[in-house]
């Protein structure tokens, strides 16, 4: 009994695990379809209780019980459009000024600050001008001294004049009151002269803006030193805004001066026509690239050094779209319904960009291609 119970111990620890072992391949070959029917890698025909036709509605349901709008089909036709290269740009005013002083001489007051607007002749900056007053004061009383003695010496001529004629005096005499007279004119012409200079120098302490525009930023404040030729203040005339861009020579060569081409505005999501009115005429030889200038129409919210796009076309490109409903997805793939001969079928895409409710196919179909609504 003992050898019996053995043999049967041994015999209860082999099967439990053979048997674990083959309903756990059985699973597995149960969810691999190992007893599902097999079909082959073909076409099947459709039978009459797979597809089926209604003449009056115009609705088909194919194999896979998808049913089918033809009234909504959609026949693929090939076009051309125009390839718009984008070429990076930025806004630059056409007219723009540096304010600087002529003079040394301290700041008494500067008017405007950054984005203020002026008007063409409105104060900038005043500079000291004490000294410059004294000048032209100074000026104005030499004046005044030369013209006495230029009277004095008009008087003392006509009488010399007078006693040469009684030939109460000689010829000398008379040489040297006319060399008198004649040398105060002239030193009444240089004093002018001068009181004119000083006028000249009294009005550079006075800074005026030359155009109508909008400050850009100031360099200095009150107290500062005004150097000649050190820059003040930048402003621009908002009115001459252009897009400025350096453009490859092969796509620069292409373009001629009046031509209407899209300026795309990102920081505004704007695009807006512009028109070419400057095509320098020399490359730089470095990137190989003209400089582009277009002109485009005044806007409030448009400021220099702001980033563009100009897009220039470059040739034609032949493109097919597609009603964007009429694009299924499976997961991430997509696809659409074409009709092939009377015959539903399903054809895998590529997409590409996305145009006002079409959107264009990279590969999948052909022109002539018939899609259909699901």
């Amino acid at each position: 009994m003992t050898h019996e119970k053995t043999d049967s111990s041994i015999v209860k620890k082999i099967l439990t695990p053979v048997i674990a072992l083959t309903i756990l391949l059985l699973m597995v070959a149960w969810l691999a379809g190992a007893f599902n029917a097999k079909v082959s890698p073909t076409l099947n025909e459709t039978s009459n209780e797979q597809k089926h036709t209604s003449l009056g509605n115009k609705r088909v349901t194919n194999s896979k019980n998808i049913m089918i709008d033809q009234h909504n089909s959609y026949t693929i036709v090939a076009s051309k459009k125009t390839i718009l290269e984008p070429v990076a740009a930025s806004l630059e005013a056409r007219q723009t000024t540096i304010i600087s002083a002529r003079i040394l001489a301290r700041i008494n007051q500067i008017s405007p600050r950054a984005g203020d607007l002026v008007k063409k002749g409105d104060i900038l900056i005043q500079l000291e001008q004490n000294d410059l007053q004294s000048r032209m004061l100074q000026a104005k009383q030499n004046i005044n001294g030369i013209q006495a003695r230029q009277s004095e010496a008009k008087r003392n001529l006509a009488r010399t004049i007078e006693l040469f004629k009684n030939k109460s005096v000689s010829e000398f005499d008379l040489d040297k009151s006319r060399t008198i007279y004649q040398t105060i004119n002239a030193e009444l012409i240089s004093a002018k002269q001068a009181l004119s200079q000083a006028e000249t120098t009294l009005s550079y302490a006075t800074l005026i803006a030359p155009i109508d525009g909008r400050m850009v930023d100031r360099f200095a404040e009150p107290g500062d030193t005004a150097q000649p030729g050190i820059k003040l203040l930048s402003l621009y005339n908002p009115l001459s805004l252009r897009v400025e861009a350096q453009v490859r020579e092969q796509l620069a060569l292409t373009l001629i001066n009046g031509q209407k081409i899209e300026i795309e505005l990102p920081s505004v999501n704007k695009i807006i026509m512009g028109e070419i009115e400057e095509i320098v005429p020399a490359a730089n030889t470095g990137s190989r690239s003209f400089l582009i200038k277009v002109r485009i129409a005044y806007s409030g919210n448009l400021l220099p050094g702001m980033y563009a796009r100009m897009l220039i076309p470059a040739g034609t490109e032949t493109k097919l779209m597609l009603p964007k409903e009429n694009v299924a997805q499976v997961g991430q793939l997509d696809f659409v319904w074409i009709n092939v001969n009377g015959e539903i079928q399903r054809r895998f895409v590529r997409l590409g960009k996305e145009e006002n409710g079409m959107v264009a196919i990279i590969s999948g179909l052909v022109a002539g291609d018939e899609v259909v609504m699901p």
